[in-house]
């Protein structure tokens, strides 16, 4: 990673007035975010992207202004101010005397605890959180400035300004993060919605929909403690900014579908509808969360080809792009589905690893054989009572059992809306076939990943068990007897070797799952 000259100044604690030891860096694809203590600084980027311009000092800060000015609307006590950067005797400081090189937003810092996706990802969000929240955006909605300039960017012509510039920006993207069919598939429900539905646009500009909204209403930008802010609004593009009141609230509840709540979603899109009282608005919120979900694909896809962003942080971001393409995609063609994914594959071919790794980059919960068929029976995850091929939890009875089991536990997941990992061998056909039933019943999409293994590793791993925490009882005997009776599986799936690095299975799994 390497980084402007002023900008590893300033990982220095010595630049700031606050005492510190240590200063964190982030970096979004127009930022530098960097904390400090309690207070958080951050510095526009000199990038032209077309739909912003911080190429001059000038611009900069002005921005900076704007962001501090339009943002104190909803969280008037975390923005503090506008900082300048200086240089003295070789160092940057902020908030020196000198000439300014550079400017900075000042703020509060928000306990990463205090955050919405903080609360969704402990599953501490409740409905009740949820409605807070909407109430909070109506509020803000109904008093929100609204003129005849503002207005204009809510026009039909403008909003196909915006969709057209999105698929010209993200053409480079395609057969890297999408693919070429299912680029065209959105381009071509944006481009036929807005034309079968002009007249409804037309309305909603007359009716005063149209405000100056917040822009980039998502679960990371809210705080649930203390009342409720909303920070980092669009201050870039007033175009973003000044639109439908229904296309800022769908914002948030394209990021709860995102996150895998799409039953917090509903909540919110309920609350946010009847606190409003917009009918006529309800039918473009499928519409505006396609859009808002191809923004924010569109923001990772750049921040995944930046130079100076560290390289795992480059993948991860690409991941994110898919997934907001693929969501997009679900918008586009019906609307949202909860996923399935099913990691199978013979004892000791690295399927719980694996199943742990999407699940911690994709945030998805995991059923796993193993847990429950211990908890079935009452035993430790942990202990080990020497059961043999077949014997005791390991009967035919048991695992049929065991099988019934995780399949009515991945089934309440996906009657909520909400993706799930099962982590199983699915040695018997019947078994695969009764959890791509539940999916099917549960209108979910499914995704299924075999995990291979030679001989030779599954017996590595086998021996490091013995020495772990395994919940797995399966020695290298229980393994010859599996691959002796393993099923194959016929359907197209995704396979991955363990004799390859995780890194690279976990990237070819998330690739499998979400890519367009």
């Amino acid at each position: 990673m390497t980084l402007p000259a002023l900008i590893a100044s300033l990982l220095e604690p010595g630049a700031y007035p606050e005492r510190t030891a240590e200063v964190r860096l982030v970096q979004t694809h127009i930022s530098y975010v960097f904390m400090v203590a309690d207070t958080v600084y951050k510095i526009k980027k000199p990038v032209d992207f077309g739909f912003l311009d911080f190429t001059t000092l000038a611009l900069r800060r002005h921005f900076c202004e704007e962001e501090v000015r339009l943002n104190r609307r909803l969280a008037p006590d975390a923005y503090l101010g506008v900082v300048p950067i200086t240089v003295e005797q070789g160092r940057a400081v902020v908030g020196g005397r000198g000439e300014p090189v550079e400017y900075a937003v000042r703020m509060r810092r928000i306990p990463d605890d205090d955050l919405l996706l903080s609360a969704i990802r402990r599953g501490a969000a409740t409905p009740e959180t949820i409605r807070r929240v909407a109430e909070r955006i109506a509020a803000f909605h109904k008093t929100a400035a609204s003129d005849g300039h503002i207005s204009e960017c809510g026009s039909i012509e403008v909003i196909r300004i915006n969709a057209s510039e999105n698929f010209a920006q993200t053409a480079g993207f395609i057969g890297r993060l999408i693919s070429p069919d299912g680029y065209a598939g959105i381009k071509a429900y944006a481009e036929g919605f807005l034309k079968e539905n002009a007249p409804l646009f037309s309305r909603r500009v007359e009716g005063g929909f149209i405000r100056d909204c917040h822009g980039d209403i998502h679960t990371e930008h809210i705080a649930i403690t203390d009342g409720i802010e909303i920070i980092d609004c669009v201050e870039f593009n007033e175009r973003f900014r000044f639109s439908d009141m229904i296309s800022d609230a769908a914002f948030l509840s394209m990021d709860l579908d995102y996150l895998g709540r799409h039953d917090l979603g509903r909540v919110f899109e309920e609350a946010y509808l009847l606190a409003t009282d917009d009918r006529e608005g309800a039918p473009l919120v499928g519409f505006y969360k396609c859009y808002r979900a191809y923004v924010r694909a569109k923001v990772a896809g750049l921040k995944s080809m930046e130079e100076e962003v560290g390289g795992e942080e480059r993948r991860a971001a690409g991941i994110d792009a898919m997934r907001h393409f693929r969501l997009a995609s679900l918008y586009a063609h019906g609307g949202y589905r909860p996923l399935l994914v099913i990691i199978c594959g013979l004892p000791g071919a690295g399927k719980t690893t694996l199943a742990k790794a999407v699940s911690e980059a994709a945030g998805m919960p995991v059923v796993s054989s193993d847990l429950v068929r211990k908890g079935l029976a009452g035993i430790r995850p942990d202990e080990d009572r020497g059961f043999g091929y077949g014997q005791g939890i390991y009967t035919e009875e048991w695992t049929a059992k065991t099988y019934q089991t995780i399949v009515e536990q991945a089934k309440a997941y996906l009657r909520q809306g909400r993706p799930v990992i099962m982590d199983a061998s699915f040695a018997r056909r019947r078994y695969l076939d009764a959890a791509l039933g539940a999916a099917a019943v549960a209108g979910a999409d499914a995704c299924v990943i075999e995990c291979r293994a030679s001989d030779e590793t599954v017996m590595r791993n086998m021996a490091r068990r013995k020495t772990g925490t395994s919940v797995s009882d399966a020695g290298y005997e229980v393994y010859l007897r599996h691959k002796s009776g393993f099923e194959a599986i016929t359907e197209p799936h995704i396979a991955v070797n363990a004799e390859e690095p995780l890194e690279l299975n976990l990237q070819a799994a998330l690739e499998g799952i979400f890519k367009v």
